[in-house]
């Protein structure tokens, strides 16, 4: 059995990534609204039945704006550590709050989701491999360095959604004030184009067969930018940069055997930047 991924939307207006086979599925984050992350749902042909659990990777806005109202509707367990969910400060039913501790797999199904500390500017920020037979796919976003752990993890991966947030020349002359440069920067920020590429060239592993750039910056970034960047160093491997204004196709990761792209209908969806 397969892993289907898909990126519900990426950026700094909301993130949320889909995993699952054909029986269940998570979200890592749920910064849409619960209305987007039906509609975008419904657009690819995935079943919001089969999420059976909603995996927060830490507090910033743009990856629980959904949650309350996601996790109510459906009654989705969401899984957070104590530190993000003291700082998230959003309304969770208390019998939907599961906690998790790091390196510690979760099991949802077949699925088995495996967490690991990351460098960022949030109170116990993480990300994610999910696991199931010989696929693994990972969730590597908001990352303010490759750090032992990131790199750990992104070696076993079939496929992986890595950020690649902004250009360094754009940022450095762009219009940010100073100190928020510096944060962007400083290690506990996001990756620059140039970090997520070192990280892509150095340590993927012969297997992997799907790469999903995400988390751009409006400002200081552009996808023809990233897309020219990776295509050049693809070797074969699909090199899809997620947008902040739509999801990506549904694909399918097979391990270590060749992926297939799911087919579906397609519209285009009307949701505007807030950034």
């Amino acid at each position: 059995m397969s892993l289907q991924i898909s990126s519900l939307n990426s950026g700094s207006n909301g993130n949320c990534y889909y995993i699952g086979n054909d029986t269940e599925a998570i979200l890592v984050d749920a910064g849409i609204s619960c209305k987007e992350t039906e509609k975008r749902m419904l657009r690819s042909g995935l079943s919001i039945e089969k999420i059976k659990a909603i995996f927060i990777s830490h507090e910033h806005a743009d990856h629980i704006s959904g949650l309350a109202g996601l996790s109510k509707k459906y009654q989705l367990p969401v899984y957070i550590t104590s530190g993000t969910l003291r700082a998230a400060r959003t309304k969770i039913e208390k019998h939907l709050i599961h906690t998790f501790q790091s390196d510690e797999a979760i099991v949802v199904g077949q699925l088995h989701i495996i967490p690991f500390q990351k460098e960022h500017d949030a109170d116990d920020p993480h990300s994610f491999i999910v696991c199931q037979g010989k696929s693994k796919v990972g969730v590597f976003t908001d990352i303010g360095i490759a750090c032992e752990k990131v790199i750990h993890y992104f070696k076993q991966c079939d496929a992986a959604f890595l950020e690649s947030n902004y250009d360094e020349d754009m940022l450095m002359n762009g219009s940010y004030p100073f100190i928020l440069k510096k944060r962007i920067t400083n290690g506990k920020g996001h990756l620059s184009n140039k970090q997520a590429l070192e990280l892509y060239k150095m340590h993927r592993p012969a297997h992997m067969s799907h790469l999903i750039l995400s988390h751009l910056s409006s400002n200081n970034n552009r996808p023809d930018i990233v897309h020219t960047m990776f295509s050049q160093h693809a070797e074969g491997r699909t090199v899809v940069v997620a947008s902040r204004y739509e999801e990506t196709q549904v694909y399918s990761i097979r391990g270590e055997s060749a992926p297939v792209l799911m087919k579906r209908q397609y519209s285009k969806p009307s949701q505007l930047s807030l950034f």
